[in-house]
């Protein structure tokens, strides 16, 4: 993806991060990242502190909110189930790269 006004290639580097509830304050208790730039890979367990401590200090260090999780009712019951976390957050940047070879 070129930026018209810039004349740069652009990457997506995507954070998801997995809240304590839906408020974007909450804090983290599961994440994923994803580098498009191809610069650095993650693993699951790879680092035992989160990236930021919640969804809004994400936001303040320039990562853009591009989808949360449906807020569904759960039946009684539901809140002992482990099999997956609800609040779920997309985070992107898009990241220029100086020296990209041309993709087109």
């Amino acid at each position: 993806m070129t930026s018209p006004v810039q004349n740069k290639t652009l990457r997506q580097q995507v954070l998801i991060l997995y809240l304590q509830s839906s408020n974007l304050d909450s804090g983290v208790i599961g994440w994923s990242h994803y580098d498009g730039t191809g610069r650095t890979i993650n693993m699951a367990g790879d680092s035992e502190e989160p990236p930021y401590k919640t969804g809004l200090h994400a936001l303040e260090q320039g990562w853009r909110l591009f989808q949360a999780s449906q807020l569904n009712p759960h039946a009684p019951g539901d809140e002992f189930r482990t099999s997956y976390l609800k609040y779920e957050f997309f985070f992107e940047k898009l990241v220029a790269l100086e020296d990209a070879p041309d993709h087109e």
